[in-house]
């Protein structure tokens, strides 16, 4: 069982930015795809970014170059920094975990963290 628990949002102006930070416990981070995810107000929930196990990155349209997925192993945890944050990047960002187990995909999410960019 991994648990998951993210924070780091708040309340940012346009072009401000914002470091989300998903703490992982019940698994090490070297064993782990992990996700952050975004769900705006009456819309389905997507993918920003994704760091798979062997270190690749991949990133949304919509935030290249806005927004960097890093890893701290030691930390066990895995970090969003968003720069030249938008009123669209406002939502609720979720943290996901895959953990390959027995031959399957196990999924794990966190509660999430509201971001709100406004002036």
């Amino acid at each position: 069982q991994v648990q998951l628990a993210e924070s780091g949002g708040g309340l940012v102006q346009p072009g401000g930015s914002l470091r989300l930070s998903c703490a992982a416990s019940g698994a090490y981070l070297s064993s782990l795809t992990m996700g952050w995810y975004h769900q705006a107000p009456g819309k389905q929930r997507e993918l920003v970014a994704r760091h798979t196990r062997g270190g690749i990155q991949n990133y949304a349209d919509s935030v290249q170059g806005r927004f960097t997925i890093s890893r701290d192993i030691a930390k066990n945890t895995v970090y969003l920094q968003m720069n030249s944050l938008k009123p669209e990047d406002s939502g609720v960002y979720y943290c996901k975990a895959e953990h390959l187990a027995a031959g399957t995909i196990h999924d794990y999410w966190g509660q999430g963290t509201q971001v709100t960019v406004s002036s």
